[in-house]
């Protein structure tokens, strides 16, 4: 086929993006565009790139022969066959190719760097390659670069040398795609170490990085005789958390597989991932499964039944499942009066969250500072702060030896009240009941003096109570305070 000749021709205009070689651009413009046009078929490039393990040629005397015949190169298609050649791991000759296109001086870009290096790496050695990363200009060692290196370390299991050259990527910005996340993913189950893969898929979607699934996959179907039901467990937390449940599901059943029928944290881990899928019919085969395994149902059992259920917001399953475990334990465990009360509360169950705590109180000696502090939590969220106080005086009379004090948040939600409701009273009958339990503190002086101020209320006796209580003053407290107790 007869070639274009304006193809022929390295003007300046085209030298920017379509690099000719010196030898090319020597010869008289009408030779060049001669030789073009003859109408004998020349093999493609490629084609015979790609013989030379059958023919024995070199690369650079192709590629001259190529040149002299009067044709142009450019950098486009050399990257192109390079990567051709690197698919069916022709490394050699893909390496010679851009050894050829240095010594024409051809442009390279960042992603060129980051090619060579891989290429050094599979022909070389990794000493070559990382003789090559180390003296590449300062400008050079960009995304690609470091990626590349990290993905020659990760092939080669170097650990140390992955993890803290990952740090360096961190800290430079650099691990802000997939690519090195899947590295260090695939590092650490070829190491055996599935549990260190959810912590990064987590620091991922932090990241708002799409977790791409496709190396864990490879990695699944190299490594099957090797894989555990610990494995497929971590697979499938990696499948629920980027939301693939069809995915998840067959690990799931994998795990199932691998998994012994006595192991009763197998159990549990599939009750909460078949939760995480949304599969709530799974989660009561496994449920019914574990029951029929074992002669007792044990409190970590109920628990996490529990937790699924209420992921998957069946009231009624779990007012059975609640009810059951209440029927038959033989030992109290609070945790699980803790969740039925958290549920009960977040469905609006008042009185079933407030019989609940009954039963509970009954059962056990406490205490139930947990219990307490859900039911402040509601009521404060309901804007009920006589019932809100209620529960803070009955978790203040249980308290011995300052074993509990309100949380923080809990504290500035009382006074947040008390603030925007301008309710003086309030705030200082809740200080009263601080004190009980010695969480009369300098913050709660502070919300305390907030309040005062929102109202345009003084104090005159501020300042001594403040002194007899070792309140310790900063400066924005005694600028409150200056508003509340003027002198």
């Amino acid at each position: 086929m007869a070639k274009n000749p304006s193809r022929l021709i390295c003007a300046g205009a085209l030298l920017e993006r379509r690099l000719c070689t010196a030898a090319a651009a020597t010869e008289p413009e009408e030779v060049v565009a001669q030789a073009a046009s003859r109408s004998v078929k020349q093999p493609r490039l490629y084609r015979r790139l790609s013989a030379l393990g059958a023919t024995g040629g070199s690369v650079a005397d192709t590629l001259n022969e190529y040149i002299n015949e009067g044709r142009v190169v450019t950098h486009r298609e050399l990257t192109t066959y390079i990567k051709e050649l690197r698919k069916y791991h022709k490394f050699q000759h893909a390496l010679e190719i851009m050894e050829w296109m240095e010594n024409r001086k051809m442009f390279f870009i960042y992603a060129d760097y980051a090619l060579r290096l891989d290429l050094l790496s599979k022909t070389k050695g990794l000493a070559a390659a990382e003789d090559y990363f180390n003296n590449l200009l300062p400008s050079a060692k960009t995304l690609p670069t470091y990626g590349s290196l990290l993905n020659c370390y990760c092939k080669e299991n170097m650990e140390e040398k992955a993890l803290a050259l990952f740090e360096e990527m961190d800290g430079m910005n650099f691990a802000s795609t997939s690519l090195a996340f899947n590295n260090i993913m695939s590092l650490f189950m070829r190491f055996g170490k599935p549990e260190k893969v959810p912590p990064l898929v987590d620091e991922m979607k932090k990241r708002s990085i799409s977790p791409n699934t496709r190396v864990l996959e490879e990695l699944k179907r190299e490594n099957e005789d090797k894989l555990n039901w610990m494995t497929y467990s971590n697979l499938a937390v990696i499948y629920v958390k980027a939301r693939l449940f069809e995915k998840a599901k067959l690990a799931l059943k994998k795990l199932e597989e691998e998994m012994g029928s006595h192991d009763r944290v197998a159990y549990h881990i599939l009750i909460s991932l078949y939760a995480g899928t949304n599969d709530l019919n799974e989660v009561n085969r496994v449920w019914n499964s574990l029951k029929s395994a074992f002669p007792k149902t044990t409190n970590m059992s109920y628990l996490k039944m529990f937790q699924a259920l209420i992921t998957l917001n069946d009231l009624n399953g779990f007012q059975i499942c609640f009810e059951e475990w209440k029927s038959s334990c033989s030992s109290f465990d609070v945790r699980l009066t803790n969740f039925a009360i958290r549920a009960f509360l977040g469905w609006g169950m008042i009185k079933d969250a407030e019989s609940t705590l009954h039963w509970a109180v009954k059962r056990s000696s406490g205490p139930f500072f947990t219990a307490l502090d859900m039911f402040m939590a509601h009521y404060l969220k309901d804007r009920k702060i006589d019932m809100a106080l209620r529960y803070m005086e009955e978790a203040a009379s249980e308290v011995k030896n300052n074993e509990w004090q309100p949380a923080p948040k809990r504290v500035t939600a009382f006074f947040k009240y008390f603030e925007e409701e301008k309710d003086v009273e309030g705030a200082e009958k809740f200080c009263k009941i601080l004190k009980n339990f010695g969480g009369l503190d300098s913050n709660a002086y502070r919300l305390l003096l907030q309040t005062y101020v929102a109202t345009g209320r003084t104090s005159p006796e501020m300042q001594k109570r403040m002194r007899e209580d070792d309140i310790e003053m900063d400066s924005e407290l005694g600028d409150l305070l200056r508003s509340v107790c003027p002198e």
